[in-house]
């Protein structure tokens, strides 16, 4: 029954992202059209983690033609599950921009559904042109959001982000077209095992992989990174956090799964770049000022211990790395939403023009705290899990020298989410925040947020939901507070990764049956080819 409706994950979404441009003054329309579209997509994707739980996969090839000949959707855990966390995050994000009031903009939803499907189509491809063409459709509104945000913020991040996407694509379709000319097919299926066996299609693979670890911001080629996703809303942040980098991970997993059937020859060399992926990332965030800038960087980190999994492969490794993957889109889109709703209201993210936060915005603070532990590794959140896997993973394969740069590392992620408790949370906050943060409504918002109400007998300033007297408000007696409903999405991605850690269980048996999946690809191969 499941396999026919694959396509439907493409395909509803860019039909209602265009009917969502259609409607130019539904504002309210806008909103539950994407709102709508996103649940029904997590919805599909938890029925595929339950009929793929099993190690069953999934296939539809499209248009009804024969194998070779069509596109074919293959849906395992893998996909499933990556396809589920990204459904939910996009969610929370776009929760977010209703809350600021940035997902007014007309297009902001069509450019949200058109992401996600082509998130959907790569995915679920079943060959490597088609992972580059659904990666091109994710892209594209991508540059959408970061122009729409840039005029807010910048115009400089989107430069670069457009830029180096543009280097990498086509890097990407050199690799492909090389992959085709030696292999003489580009179904993942067919090309199983040739880059172990062929030099030439594993040099062209090789290729492929250095243009997708570009996207994926993999050290040396990461410094993209650290210059765009700061400078764009905390919501869009979020929301490419736990899509662009992460596809680009999963594409790793299933090429060198298929194409290089986990060649033992080359796994040096990933542990060598995951481990300075981690240090380096973890390094650069230690001299950072503000919170939106040290998370970007613990995203670089974060990816090395991700990449582990292709280091090791083995079923431990792949299962601990799955699992952290899983893991690490819920905890780092928590934190860009906690702490970008303090930016969202009181102007700033620089971390020494805030302060006392915790008795100002205590439930914020309990949000940011939980998902910054689970970050850093502690138990008994998620992150322990995770890190425990790792490093057992890491340990069990002999290589002390991995486990011992995940460990020094996990410190310095945790001395990084102490300096901004103890720098936004902790102390006493600054004499002239409360004014800045109503200067900053003013200058961001103007009439739209910010209105007197002249009918009242004292007149009243709102911004937000919050309504105070504005003498008050700027005498510091009534205090500007963030509204519940930007606190709500990170609320909601921290009880989620406090689930997975307490019921580890549940994730890690789907993450074993997702790694058997990539260790043993040949019920891929059968489920793909009919045989």
């Amino acid at each position: 029954m499941l396999p026919p409706l694959l396509p439907l994950a493409v395909g509803v979404p860019l039909l209602l992202a265009a009917f969502g441009v259609a409607l130019r003054k539904k504002r309210l329309a806008r909103h539950m059209i994407s709102l709508g579209t996103l649940a029904v997509l997590f919805v599909f994707a938890v029925l595929l983690v339950i009929a793929t739980g099993d190690g069953t996969v999934l296939v539809h090839q499209v248009g009804l033609w024969d194998y070779g000949v069509s596109i074919p959707f293959v849906v395992d855990a893998l996909s499933a599950l990556v396809l589920m966390i990204m459904s939910v995050l996009a969610i929370a994000s776009v929760l977010f921009a209703m809350a600021t009031h940035e997902a007014r903009a007309r297009f902001f939803h069509p450019f949200v559904l058109v992401l996600m499907a082509g998130v959907s189509g790569a995915l679920m491809t079943g060959d490597i042109f088609n992972l580059f063409v659904f990666i091109e459709v994710m892209l594209l509104p991508s540059y959408g959001l970061l122009a729409m945000m840039g005029a807010k913020l910048g115009a400089h991040g989107a430069r670069i982000y457009v830029s180096v996407n543009l280097l990498a694509s086509t890097l990407l379709l050199v690799g492909i077209a090389l992959v085709y000319a030696t292999a003489g097919t580009v179904n993942l299926a067919e090309l199983h095992g040739a880059g172990k066996e062929d030099p030439a299609v594993a040099l062209a693979g090789g290729v492929v992989l250095t243009a997708i670890a570009i996207k994926a911001a993999v050290v040396p080629v990461h410094g993209w990174l650290t210059r765009t996703y700061a400078m764009t809303s905390p919501a869009v942040t979020a929301l490419f956090s736990g899509i662009h980098t992460k596809v680009a991970i999963y594409a790793i997993y299933r090429i060198y799964s298929l194409l290089f059937d986990g060649d033992e020859r080359f796994l040096w060399v990933a542990l060598l770049i995951t481990s300075a992926t981690m240090l380096i990332g973890v390094l650069g965030a230690v001299g950072e000022k503000t919170t939106r800038s040290i998370l970007v960087f613990h995203m670089i980190s974060q990816i090395g211990y991700i990449l582990i999994g292709v280091g090791l492969f083995t079923l431990l490794g792949l299962t601990a790395a799955i699992f952290y993957l899983l893991h690490h889109m819920i905890v780092k889109a928590s934190l860009f939403l906690s702490t970008g709703a303090i930016e969202e209201t009181y102007g700033t993210g620089e971390i020494d023009k805030l302060g006392g936060m915790l008795k100002r915005e205590p439930l914020i603070a309990v949000t940011f705290m939980v998902a910054a532990l689970s970050l850093a590794g502690l138990p008994p959140f998620s992150g322990f899990v995770a890190k425990f896997a790792i490093i057992q993973a890491t340990l069990a394969e002999s290589h002390y020298w991995v486990a011992a740069v995940a460990v020094v590392v996990s410190v310095f992620t945790l001395l990084s989410m102490l300096k901004i408790w103890t720098g936004v949370f902790m102390g006493s906050e600054p004499a002239d925040l409360q004014e800045r943060a109503l200067t900053y409504q003013q200058r961001m918002h103007g009439k739209r947020y910010l209105r007197v109400q002249a009918q009242a007998e004292t007149p009243t300033l709102t911004i937000g939901p919050p309504t105070a007297t504005t003498s008050a408000v700027l005498a510091g007696k009534q205090a500007v507070k963030v509204p519940f409903k930007l606190i709500f999405p990170a609320i909601l991605l921290a009880a989620i990764t406090l689930f997975f850690g307490l019921g580890a269980e549940l994730l890690m048996g789907w993450s074993e049956t997702a790694a058997e999946n990539l260790l043993n690809p040949m019920d891929y191969v059968r489920a793909v080819s009919g045989a």
